[in-house]
Parts: structure tokens; sequence; C-alpha cells
């Protein structure tokens, strides 16, 4: 049943702090077309309605949110920097990226230096300037800020405004990592969070003001969003009227709508894969094969005295049949990973052990570790049972399927999986992000504009649910792990990092915080005569460009 993807890829280093700060995962190669084939309108015209199975509920860019939010914030709101399709870091806010060649960035690392466009607007008309970039970076690091990301910006010391247009700061050391963060560090408006009180219950949070190609219109929660076009723009475009996100939370559902022309782009979670087929023979339809950044996983709350047993993650592990998954369920598309790193970055460790499907095996280490059948059949050692519930969103049809198919041979070993699942809203929200669950079938992108650093999803420092900043939300501790990722971050040559993350992806491999199920392959889909539209894989967002839309 597996499929011939067809697809080629190709690998282009990004443009990183001193010249090795990230590499890009890929540059898809869409059958050769070129990013306009015509030529965009002199002002926006028409809308582009993108179907998005999650609803986007996180509009300030600064504070913990998922990867579907990411398209309002890249459409609303301007970074310093962005990475493109081909994995170069470009100015957005910024005249010219700092390098050492320029003097922005001193040879140490530590000394920056950015300057800024003198041109852009906040969406009320206030201009921008170096005070906003100043209130962002230190907004991050307060301690009363829900913040969703500090790591490398709470090394920023002495920031200074050196002029509207001017700011520098100094790093408290080397961080390899931070001009790629900066590519997903949007800038927020100081002169409404300063004098909002609380940020974290500031209006700003419900209809923020940005920089970006597309201004807040109107939200129906539960429905759809309608962003309207910016006619002050700094950059190209926008070149459409309304970009309008509508929540379909049922991916058959997305599909159809899809079909029927009622939406122009499936955004997040695309097409799902037992619908390629179908997709592909659809009239005035682009369908794009697009192996992806993130992996598909069974993500373990190690907190859970179950999974606080090596043996039992293993056994688990084994139990795991991920050839009839990805063969059948997922009609071959997705290739399987022993690993949260891509296989396109260059820090992908290809040396890893296969995972072998074998009861047998996890039957003999659960026996071997004193896990023994209880007189209802589910596995039992001092006190606690094999027994755990797992989450994903509802309507996400191909994960339903595969929670019942797992549900099923683990429980040939003596392990009860009760399946509770819950609407995105729900999922993605304390549940989630706080470490409420017991285990969660989901996909995630671990790295941040194709660079390798994962502190934000296995330090220590950043477990949520522990009083911690960032995403380590299965509440993965190690302390040999916590240092080699300390050193990846002071580190800035490549082949020294390459060695750093391979040790860091050796070790995790063989504790298994989280149960690797594949690398996604997605499905794009689009109405033809949409230009401008290319996938960013160094990004977590479809409408990454949207400015450059229009149709033909």
């Amino acid at each position: 049943m597996t499929k011939d993807l067809k697809t080629q890829l190709s690998r282009r280093h990004a443009l990183g702090m001193m010249g090795a700060g990230a590499a890009a995962l890929f540059t898809p190669n869409l059958l050769g077309r070129p990013a306009f084939a015509q030529t965009p309108p002199d002002s926006p015209t028409g809308r582009v309605i993108v179907g998005l199975s999650q609803e986007p509920t996180v509009f300030n860019p600064l504070m913990p949110k998922i990867e579907v939010d990411d398209n309002v914030h890249f459409s609303i709101f301007d970074a310093l920097f962005r990475i493109d399709a081909t994995g170069e870091i470009v100015p957005n806010l910024a005249t010219e990226v700092p390098t050492l060649e320029n003097g922005g960035i001193s040879e140490d690392g530590l000394e920056w230096r950015v300057r800024l466009r003198e041109d852009v607007k906040w969406h009320d008309g206030e201009p921008f300037t170096a005070e906003d970039v100043k209130f962002t970076l230190e907004l991050i690091v307060d301690p009363d800020f829900r913040a969703w990301r500090t790591s490398g910006h709470d090394l920023v010391r002495d920031i200074t405004v050196v002029s509207p247009t001017e700011i520098s700061w100094r790093m408290e050391e080397p961080f390899a990592p931070y001009l790629s963060f900066l590519t997903e560090t949007f800038i927020v408006p100081a002169h409404i969070l300063a004098a909002a009180g609380n940020p974290n219950e500031a209006p700003f949070n419900l209809q923020p003001v940005g920089t970006g190609a597309f201004k807040w219109g109107e939200r129906t929660a539960g429905d759809n969003l309608t962003l309207v076009a910016n006619p002050d723009y700094h950059g190209d475009g926008p070149y459409i009227e309304e970009l309008i996100f509508r929540y379909i939370p049922d991916m058959t559902v997305l599909f159809t709508q899809f079909q029927s022309g009622s939406i122009d782009v499936v955004g997040r979670s695309y097409i799902t894969q037992d619908n390629y087929e179908a997709a592909q023979a659809l009239p005035d339809r682009q369908v794009d094969l697009v192996p992806a950044p993130s992996v598909e996983s069974i993500y373990l709350n190690l907190e859970r005295p179950q999974f606080q047993d090596p043996a039992v993650r293993q056994a688990l592990y084994h139990a795991l049949d991920r050839a009839s998954i990805i063969d059948v369920l997922y009609y071959g598309l997705p290739k399987a990973t022993e690993t949260f790193m891509p296989p396109q970055s260059m820090y992908y460790h290809d040396g890893l052990p296969s995972q072998e499907f074998n009861l047998d095996r996890a039957r003999e280490i659960l026996d071997e570790a004193g896990w023994m059948p209880g007189s209802d059949g589910v596995r039992e050692k001092d006190g606690v049972r094999l027994e755990f519930t797992n989450s994903t969103t509802t309507g996400a049809h191909l994960r339903e399927q595969t929670q019942q198919f797992v549900q099923q041979t683990f429980a040939e070993i003596g392990v009860r999986m009760n399946i509770e699942n819950m609407p995105a809203a729900v999922m993605w929200g304390d549940h989630w992000v706080l470490s409420q669950f017991d285990t969660v079938m989901v996909g995630i992108t671990y790295l941040i504009a194709a660079d390798p650093d994962v502190t934000n999803r296995f330090h220590t420092d950043a477990i949520a649910a522990q009083g911690g900043n960032g995403s380590n939300t299965g509440q993965y501790s190690n302390p040999e792990v916590d240092a080699l990722l300390e050193k990846g971050a002071r580190t800035f040559d490549p082949e020294e990092r390459k060695a750093i993350y391979r040790e860091a992806q050796e070790i995790i491999r063989g504790e298994l915080p989280f149960l690797p199920l594949f690398s996604y392959t997605q499905v794009y889909g689009r109405k033809a005569g949409l230009e401008g539209f290319v996938p960013n894989t160094n990004t977590r967002s479809e409408t990454w460009n949207a400015a450059s839309w229009y149709w033909s």
C-alpha cells in the first residue's frame, strides 16, 4: 500500500547567526512552478478562505500557543526578521540582518545592533519605533507575564534605544539560535500594552494591533475569523481584501468543503492522507506533497507513576505496530522516525536503533520489571495499574482510528488505554499546556526556524506545570540532556553542534519520553489560480506570506 511520493527534497543552509546559527530544513519543489506566474493587482482585491481543523484562540503572539495560532500571528504581526521558504533569514522590521560583516554582531557574538525601518506604522496609525522592540524583549522575560518562550531572551542585557530606528543589546553569553528565534518573536505595541495594566488580561489579547499586512476584522468564536488588508503596510502587498480563517473541526468535513469550493486553502491539519488520491483528481485544484518538520507521537506525561518506569515505556514502544499505522491508516505517505529531529535537517541522527514491533518482547520486558497481570488482565505493580487515558482532537479521524488500533495491541500485553478525546480549544488549552493529560496523540514541530535547539521542549526549566517557561509538556527531565542543550546553544560551529544534538537524540531515544510514530508528509491543497502561495517548512504557518497571495 506504500505510495511512491515522487517528491524531491533539497536542503539549504539558512543564513544563521555568525553564519552558523541554523540550517534550513528543505525547500519544496512544487512542480517547478514560480512563486508569481502573473502580475499582482494594484490594490487589494477579493478574499481567501483558509479552512482550519483547529480554532485559533491565542492572539497575543508572545503567550503560550499552538501551531494554528501562528497563521494569525504571521498575518497581523511582524518580527525583526523572517525565514523564507529557502531557509534564508531576511529583514522584516529591520533593514538588514545583523552579521559580523555589517557590524551588527560582534566577533564574540555578545554585542548586537539592529537598524529598523522608519516607514512602519501600527494598525492604529502610531509609528513603530525601537521602543516597541525594547518593550517586547523586556515583556517576554517579565516574571509576571505568561510568556510562551523565554529561552535566549533571558540572556539579553542592557537594551538601549540608540534612536527611533536603532536598538542595541548585549548577550550575557553567546546564544547560537537567537537570530532564528527572533524570526518568530513578533513585536507588540508598547503604547498599547504598557498602559494596559496586566498584559496577561489586556483587551489587546482579544483584538490585537500589529504592523502586519492584515488588520483585525471580526471574529465569531467557534466559526471564523476575518482579517482585512492593511493599506499602509510597509512591505509588498497585501493583494487580497480579506483573509478569512474558517474553523472546521471534523477533518472529513474540512476536505468535503475543499471539494465543494467552500474554502480556498486547506490549512492545518491539511488534507488527510486517505483523501490524497481523491484530492489529486479534483478539477481546478493544486495538490502538493510537502514533507513537514512535525513528528507524530504518543506523548507521555512522565509525572504519571506508570511512565516513570523505563521498562513500561520500552514495552509500549515494542507494542506499537507502526508499519501498519503508516501503510494502512496513512496510506504510506509518512516516514517512520526514531527522533524529534526532522529527517530533512542536517542535524538528523540516522543511526538510532530502529523500533521493533514485538508483542512477545513487550510482555517479557514487563514480566522482568515486575508488572504482573491482575484479575482483570491489566498489569500492575506496587499498587499502580498499567491503565491510562489517551487524548487527541475530536474529529481527527485518522488519529481516532490509530487510537483504536493501538488500544487493541496494548490490551494484548496487559495494558489498558482508555480513549478520551476533546475539542481543540479544550485539548490544547491547560490540558496540554499544564500537563494535565496522561498521554496525548499529537504532531509537534520541535525546531524554531530550522535551528536544532530544542530547549523549549526538553529542558527541565521549560516545564510549565512546574513553574518553568516553555513547552516541555511531557515533563521530561534529564540533567545530561539539560547540559547538552545548554552547550549546543553556546556553540556556533555546525559540525560541533551536530555532534551535540546527535548525542541528545541518542539519550532521548534511549529513554523514550515520547513514543515516535512518524515524520509527516503533509498534503497541501488550494484552488488553482491562487498565486504567490509557497509552503514554508521552516515556519509553523501556511499563511506566512499571505501578503503575497492574489487571484490570477
